[in-house]
């Protein structure tokens, strides 16, 4: 007859909220991390290779009509063209290891007509949170080497602007080409390239990301950690269930503790006193 205390209404919800509890541990929460897990494992096998691979020429890596993608991006390629200083956009609320700065995107018209976006890096800010004055870039045709990036989007799609706060250059809020290409007026194919130390027109050359595998794997095994315990408390009070009072029987300890189940059944008691 102690097999009762499993269908009161208390037991059944708490029943129903520990095992709904264990399942999403086990088959949401904890999957969900280790495909996190996976795809960091992924991306900086990527990177790691993208590092060290030997640049190769732009329309190599990606043909005409191609996008940067996950297997391409931070790739080295070589680019060669003419900058278009006059077509240069600052993009503004960077930070470069822990300190505001400015990134300087500078179009180039490469020898077969095509223009690409190259990021020639950083400059930080001056006394009024202005970009510090920087170099342009070289005049004539150069080659550059550049790792390869997907744009980024801003959520509010604002465009580049100009005005007296910006000392009549052309600010944008993200590193996109299609920002860019907008403020321009000129074709930028999508993406845009990132130069390295030692390039023509580079600026303060940006770090490259850190390859760290991040808490996911430690957060996937504390879900099943979690799932596991609520299912083992939810056992250990069954159990005890069957034993009132716990280890001693009520024989043998007239001043026993109350079981769980009591406690739920003086509960509903009192609730219904109240409503009366």
């Amino acid at each position: 007859m102690r097999l009762r205390f499993l269908l009161r209404p208390g037991w059944l919800a708490l029943t129903a909220v520990v095992f709904t509890f264990a399942i999403c541990c086990f088959t949401l929460l904890s999957p969900w991390q280790f495909s996190r897990n996976a795809e960091r494992e992924q991306q900086n096998s990527a990177l790691e290779t993208s590092f060290t691979a030997a640049p190769v020429p732009l329309a190599q890596l990606l043909p005409p009509g191609s996008v940067p993608g996950r297997y391409t991006e931070w790739h080295l390629v070589t680019v060669t063209g003419q900058y278009l200083a006059d077509k240069e956009v600052v993009a503004r609320l960077r930070t470069v290891q822990g300190e505001g700065a400015y990134e300087v995107l500078t179009p180039m018209r490469t020898t077969d007509g095509t223009v690409v976006l190259i990021d020639r890096g950083y400059v930080r800010l001056d006394s009024k949170s202005g970009a510090l004055p920087f170099a342009p870039p070289p005049a004539g045709t150069v080659q550059v080497t550049a790792r390869v990036r997907a744009d980024e989007t801003d959520p509010k799609n604002r465009d580049a602007f100009a005005d007296a706060s910006t000392g009549g250059r052309l600010q944008s809020y993200v590193v996109d080409s299609r920002v860019v290409a907008r403020a321009s007026g000129l074709d930028i194919r999508p993406g845009y390239f990132q130069l390295d130390v030692g390039q023509p027109g580079v600026l303060g050359a940006l770090p490259l990301p850190q390859t760290d595998s991040g808490p996911f794997l430690s957060y996937a095994l504390q879900w099943i950690a979690f799932g596991a315990m609520a299912l083992l408390g939810w056992l250990y009070f069954t159990v005890r269930e069957l034993k009132p009072g716990g280890a001693l029987d009520a024989s043998d300890d007239p001043a026993r503790r109350k079981s769980v189940a009591e406690i739920l059944a003086e509960d509903e008691l009192a609730e219904s006193g109240h409503q009366k």
